[in-house]
């Protein structure tokens, strides 16, 4: 049993050894591409939900690539921070073109209370 035995570990040892040095096509291992950002960001339009939704960050041995994550952040952060700006701009001029008593339902506070751009003659007209 033992001859067995022996003899097996020695096809087995030797099976291994011609497998790892005569096997393969004798080359190196193919080269990896490398581990970057597949589907970056638009940089010629601003980015919508879609673009978020679709993107994938590439993993590394301890999570995600710090370099490619700043720089989406980044990019959203700026995005973000330009659509605030749109949005407080296009509030500013919807305030200042709302003028008290027209438009929200409620009567004018009298004959005389017009918004600044009706003409001067308009009270006057007996139409």
């Amino acid at each position: 049993m033992f001859l067995f035995l022996l003899i097996t570990l020695v096809v087995v040892v030797g099976a291994v050894t011609l497998a790892v040095v005569g096997g393969g096509d004798g080359g190196q291992l193919s080269e990896a591409p490398p581990d970057r950002l597949d589907d970056p960001l638009p940089a010629d339009r601003p980015l919508d939900r879609e673009d978020v939704e679709a993107l994938r960050l590439p993993m590394t041995l301890r999570g995600y690539r710090m370099a490619d994550v700043d720089d989406v952040l980044g990019r959203l952060g700026a995005e973000l921070a330009e659509r605030d700006a749109r949005i407080a701009e296009l509030e500013e001029a919807l305030a200042g073109a709302r003028t008290p008593g027209f438009g929200d339902g409620e009567p004018a506070e009298g004959p005389g209370d017009y918004p600044p751009d009706y003409p001067a003659d308009f009270e006057g007209s007996g139409s």
